[in-house]
């Protein structure tokens, strides 16, 4: 089946399209995204203003349009911090909803961390044991532990990369007044928290889940996203504390220079590496692997999983089938015909019962501007 998974970011809007079925895993289709941060357009009381809702409900529009012209079969629609502790999330949420029909669901902070985790558990296998994942975002930061599917403790803070360059970092270069008294604000709030998870255990494994882990990673010697998802990627504690210095003393500009900083990144980039660094250290571990799933990638297995239980699925076309020797082609086209006039199955071949009742997927309706459906 075709499914689509929109996710509203504090840092970007995005639409995945990915091809995919219950055991397998998905694979990408086609992606439709676009920079938008919304924690740049609140105001003073923290409500997101006229023209951010714009935007957002802009892009909505055009990820339905995308989903639909594509075939989609299923759409996951969510947002994250970013609606989610905006003062008018709730107002803006209806908003979208009644000039798209598009539902955005939103995740807190825990449901955020576990989903994340569920990839990555995913992705690296029960082989890897107790695992630690690690998420900043744009504006929360995400940390989720467990030894199963999903995590024993999960739990989410306010140390977003945007949200703390647009509270922390107002110079460019910053100041070193400013990194200090930031540096010393991220202990400070991590601390208590990290403290609950020293109770848990230690883990086998601490995974980087996001754009700002992946970005710092390239910065300190790791292969480009154009080597594939296989290639191992480590971010080491020495590494980004020699990098998270050097960030500091460069402009905005400069840091575009840097391997794997986009635009859109490279102002927040700081920030993310002193969070990233804080976590290193508080939580003990010299380093940590970057793992290639995260949020969206969990969200779509365990929308495949519900299918499962949902409807009777067909298996995989290659399964219950065996190769034949060719020398025996013939003998074998000739015993299936003899055992077709008997109305008897051919010996040998598994047979699987054929779903009954199966529900077709409903196309996606299209969009209508300004208003519900009817």
């Amino acid at each position: 089946m075709r499914l689509g998974v929109l996710d509203i970011g504090s840092n970007t809007v995005h639409l995945l399209l990915v091809d995919a079925h219950p055991g397998a895993r998905p694979v990408a289709f086609a992606s439709h995204k676009r920079p938008l941060s919304l924690v740049q357009y609140l105001d003073g009381d923290g409500n997101i203003n006229d023209a951010g809702q714009h935007e957002l409900i802009e892009f909505v529009l055009e990820a339905w349009e995308f989903a639909a012209s594509h075939k989609a079969e299923d759409l996951l629609a969510f947002c994250t911090s970013a609606i989610r502790e905006a003062t008018n999330g709730p107002e803006v949420l209806a908003r979208v909803k009644h000039e798209t029909t598009v539902t955005l669901q939103e995740l807190t902070g825990s449901e955020e961390a576990s989903m994340t985790f569920f990839a990555v558990r995913r992705w690296y296998g029960w082989g890897a044991g107790p695992i630690l994942d690690l998420d900043i975002g744009g504006g929360s930061f995400e940390m989720a532990y467990g030894t199963d599917e999903l995590p024993e403790y999960a739990t989410s803070v306010p140390l977003g990369a945007s949200r703390l360059t647009r509270d922390w970092l107002h110079d460019d270069p910053p100041s070193a007044k400013s990194v200090k008294e930031l540096r010393r604000y991220i202990r400070s709030t991590l601390k208590p928290v990290v403290r609950d998870f020293h109770e848990l255990g230690r883990a086998n494994l601490v995974a980087g889940t996001s754009k700002t882990f992946r970005s710092l990673a390239r910065i300190a010697g790791a292969a480009p996203s154009a080597a594939g998802p296989y290639v191992k990627r480590e971010l080491h504690a020495a590494d980004l504390g020699l990098w998270a210095q050097r960030i500091s003393a460069m402009t905005v500009e400069d840091r575009l220079y840097l391997p794997g900083v986009s635009d859109a990144r490279a102002r927040q980039l700081l920030a993310g590496a002193l969070v990233a660094e804080a976590a290193l250290e508080l939580f003990e571990f010299p380093k940590m692997e970057i793992c290639p799933w995260a949020l969206r990638e969990g969200l779509i297995l365990r929308r495949l999983d519900q299918l499962v239980f949902e409807e009777a699925l067909d298996p995989a076309p290659h399964v219950g089938k065996r190769k034949k020797d060719k020398s025996k082609k013939k003998a074998a086209k000739e015993a299936a015909k003899a055992a077709d006039k008997e109305d008897e199955p051919h010996p040998g071949f598994k047979e699987f019962p054929v779903p009954v009742n199966t529900p077709s997927p409903s196309p996606i309706p299209a969009p209508v501007a300004g208003g519900l459906a009817s």
